[in-house]
């Protein structure tokens, strides 16, 4: 029998994962042929999370957990859910049920019968999202489509099946400043899109600030994309230009009128935005550094306190 891992990242879904384990349930009897694992990974929850993981286990011995020593965040979650699978296949799911488990048999039957290595989701909706950030998401995506040298899709879900070899190819990468949508993209393979509405939360709160999106935005850009690097440079050579010009034009000024000590204000305002750009310009120049300091440490993406195998 082939066998499909369901990586499932947790931080405090304690309400979210007996609904998810019971629809993962539902579905799984759809599928012929093909047994199941469900891996989830506890990112340093400070509810009863790991307690129900547990008591599923017990229950259940397709359920397995990896439990964090703290939260490291959803990046390294995936990273441990792909590491700790064992299936021929393997997807990346959310416990609130925004993934709709329902599609994962035409994912599958994508792969078998189509010839794909990789069927990926995409929500062509944004219903229930806030305005503002909905307009922010559109923004970025079509900003790091443009500044990269792959495809990058409005509304990606890290919701997909894939087969082993793309999972390998995922787990070869063990950069520590991660943005997995951009590692997908990177490594290319036969990919479908299946597009879906959006889907509220089954219960719960989102863990995801407007502040910790654009945080994760800024590694999506810098992780993928050197263009905010040139844009620094391009800005420096402009206002070099611009400047040389103002020179050349306050000089003919001086020389025809007279007058070299008026516009003392305009001036000022010119020494403060020139000095701003200088400041956003070492701001790039800090995020890119930031990361290789990061990377040459060579830390570990996660740290793992317990599983089932060790508890």
């Amino acid at each position: 029998m082939e066998k499909i891992s369901v990586i499932v990242s947790c931080y405090n879904e304690e309400k979210t994962v007996p609904l998810f384990y019971e629809e993962m349930e539902r579905v799984s009897k759809e599928f012929e042929n093909v047994e199941f694992e469900y891996i989830f990974v506890n990112d340093g929850s400070k509810d009863d999370t790991l307690k129900i993981l547990k008591e599923l286990h017990q229950r259940d011995n397709k359920v397995r957990y990896v439990s964090f020593s703290r939260n490291f965040g959803k990046e390294a979650a995936m990273f441990a859910g792909l590491e700790a699978a064992e299936g021929d296949y393997v997807t990346l799911m959310d416990a609130d049920l925004q993934d709709p488990p329902a599609l994962l048999k035409e994912m599958f039957d994508s792969i078998k019968n189509e010839g794909y290595d990789c069927v990926a989701t995409r929500r062509v909706t944004r219903k229930g999202e806030p305005k503002l950030r909905s307009l922010f998401s559109r923004i970025f995506y079509k900003l790091i489509d443009k500044i990269t040298d792959f495809e990058m899709v409005d509304g990606a879900r890290d919701y997909r099946l894939m087969t082993s070899q793309v999972k390998d190819a995922i787990l070869s990468m063990k950069e520590y400043n991660r943005y997995s949508k951009g590692l997908f993209s990177f490594v290319g393979f036969n990919t479908k899109w299946i597009e879906y509405e959006n889907v509220k939360r089954v219960a719960g709160e989102t863990k995801w600030s407007f502040w910790k999106l654009f945080k994760y935005a800024l590694e999506g850009i810098t992780a993928f994309s050197t263009a905010p690097l040139a844009l620094a440079s391009i800005m420096g050579m402009f206002f070099c230009l611009i400047s040389g010009i103002f020179i050349f034009l306050i000089i003919i000024k001086t020389l025809v009128f007279g007058d070299p000590t008026s516009g003392w204000p305009s001036l000022a305002c010119i020494i403060v935005f020139i000095g701003g750009v200088q400041l956003l310009s070492l701001g790039i120049i800090g995020q890119y550094l930031s990361k290789t300091y990061l990377e040459v440490k060579n830390r570990p993406l996660y740290i793992v306190k317990e599983t089932e195998r060790n508890k």
